[in-house]
């Protein structure tokens, strides 16, 4: 990927200490783009000289004048200094034409950081004349091991196990701020011995039995007991709703019937679903991609292509009565669902 590449480079340039003129840092994850502000200012900025050659602003708050002379500006005591501005989409036509001066031929000693807003396109001028570094969200495969270097990060090289890493994104999700919060608290409790799952679920408040990840497990093999009793612990999830339920459901449905056809090897069947998701990118399998491909692999075997025709069906009528009845709750429409895709084959009217 592209922004991975762009990422590295950064991060060789600050180690290095060898930095571009200027940075735009772009993409829909702002914990990521501010991590890469507060890194090149730690790299480039002499804490003693923070005062004088580090200056912050907000694109909305400039006027053409007051940004030329904050560019103009030499640094004091330094080699170098720093100007971060955020909101770079939101600079006024004349401190946007000063911004576009100085980009022509910028300063030498001084480093600009332009960031741009989450959701916003990224800029085509700015990108030619400054050296870009995309910021997506993580994804898939990506999300646990980020959550395994914040813990060696933070914690001084502390460690987290597989299964505690996996139940504190199925508890929190893929928001980077929020499990940086959980991870401060983690290592405070466990005060730097190895993160476990007990002590994700004793700080976090999520045992296994209670995620999305265990209610998709139980319907892949059927176990419609444990399905129903997860139900209504995981719609008091933050985060989690009837409707991305339903969503993780079907993904899960049409990963088993893909991989009963192929009649692969479990080995070979696993590496083939990582290819999948790596094409689909942001597919939403409700836990971590190695969650999902182990818990696939294990059990496309068992499914039909009966049962997956039956599942997606029942899934599109729960989808619609989502969207349009309010006969029954959520949770009545969710177990309905439920007993339907855990139904055994042995069971089914043959036609």
């Amino acid at each position: 990927m592209a922004n991975a590449a762009d990422q590295r480079a950064f991060k060789t340039a600050l180690k290095d200490r060898k930095f571009d003129a200027a940075y735009y840092l772009y993409g829909d994850d702002d914990f990521l783009k501010e991590t890469a502000v507060r890194q090149l200012v730690a790299a480039a900025v002499e804490p003693a000289t923070q005062a004088f050659n580090l200056d912050q602003r907000k694109g909305a708050d400039l006027q053409g004048e007051s940004l030329g002379v904050l560019l103009g500006t030499p640094p004091m005591m330094a080699e170098r200094r720093v100007v971060v501005i955020r909101d770079v989409d939101a600079l006024r036509k004349e401190a946007r034409a000063a911004l576009d001066r100085y980009l022509q031929s910028p300063s030498l000693d001084t480093v600009l950081v332009l960031v741009s807003n989450a959701g916003e396109k990224p800029d085509k001028k700015i990108t030619e004349r400054t050296t870009p570094v995309e910021y997506a969200p993580l994804t898939g495969a990506q999300l646990p091991k980020w959550i395994v270097q914040q813990v060696a990060q933070d914690g001084g090289g502390a460690t987290i196990s597989e299964g505690a890493a996996a139940l504190l994104q199925d508890a929190v999700g893929a928001d980077l701020g929020l499990l940086s919060l959980e991870i401060e608290k983690l290592l405070s409790f466990t005060g730097g011995k190895p993160i476990t799952e007990d002590a994700v679920s004793a700080v976090v408040g999520v045992r296994r039995e209670e995620t999305l990840g265990h209610l998709l497990d139980a319907v892949a093999q059927r176990d419609a007991k444990s399905a129903l009793a997860a139900l209504p612990l995981v719609l008091q999830q933050p985060k989690t709703s009837a409707v991305t339920i339903v969503m993780a459901l079907t993904v899960q449905t049409l990963a088993l019937g893909w991989g009963q056809a192929t009649r692969l090897p479990p080995q070979r069947l696993s590496r083939e679903y990582f290819g999948l998701l790596k094409e689909a990118g942001s597919v939403y399998t409700g836990r971590s991609w190695g969650e999902a491909a182990s818990a696939w692999t294990r059990h496309a075997a068992t499914w039909s292509p009966q049962d997956v025709d039956e599942g997606l069906r029942a899934l599109a009528q729960a989808d619609e009565a989502l969207k349009e009845s309010r006969l029954s709750t959520d949770e009545q429409t969710l177990s309905t669902l439920i007993l339907t895709l855990c139904r055994q084959p042995a069971r089914r009217k043959v036609a």
